[in-house]
């Protein structure tokens, strides 16, 4: 069954330009199976707005679907449907310095930066390890950090600081700025828990 916010996306998705959201999102338009193909990470999927269907086009992809699926799902069409043709700006910024970004601190909608910091407390170079294996590009922040590429246009900035005799391990979560201009708060959020669950 289709949630409010996902089936209002395919009806939107569904009336707009193709070559506009292409450009837009930095996505293609496969004109024999009527799919927009996104990259996600390692993966390629294709997003068929006539029978509402996102499929991986590869097998690394199937667990973003089947174990993620509600904030893959969701981040994917709200973006396709809001991206917007312009350059980073290379300045990153945290979660809560965007506007209404309390968001990510409250209830449910709390990063779980924590879990994976203590997943990775001792051993940066397995946290490394499984960035790349997502297609992460190594950065020389903190400990070990890496960017994911969770949509096209949305950088997400993994840090990690391994714990030591003074102080425990910890996480943070970076953004570039574009985001705030590309994306809704929830879709950013939306997006950020991705990056965050599929490192754990």
């Amino acid at each position: 069954m289709l949630t409010p916010g996902i089936e209002k996306a395919w009806e939107i998705l569904k009336s707009l330009d193709t070559v506009a959201v292409c450009k837009n999102a930095s996505v293609r338009f496969d004109e024999k199976t009527y799919c927009y193909i996104l990259r996600s990470f390692c993966a390629d999927f294709s997003i068929n707005t006539d029978e509402r269907i996102i499929r991986s086009l590869t097998p690394s992809g199937e667990v973003l679907i089947n174990k993620y699926g509600y904030f893959f799902i969701y981040s994917c069409l709200w973006y396709l449907i809001n991206a917007k043709d312009i350059s980073l700006t290379g300045r990153l910024i945290k979660p809560e310095d965007l506007k209404g970004g309390d968001l990510f601190f409250r209830g449910s909608h709390i990063l779980p930066l924590d879990r994976m910091a203590e997943k990775f407390q001792d051993d940066k170079q397995v946290f490394l390890k499984r960035g790349r294996e997502i297609c992460g590009e190594t950065l020389l922040y903190g400990d070990a950090s890496i960017k994911l590429s969770p949509l096209p246009r949305i950088p997400v900035i993994l840090i990690l600081w391994v714990k030591d005799e003074e102080f425990p391990a910890r996480a943070d979560l970076l953004l570039d700025s574009s985001c705030e201009v590309q994306l809704p708060l929830d879709i950013i959020w939306s997006t950020a828990m991705l990056s965050v669950l599929v490192m754990l």
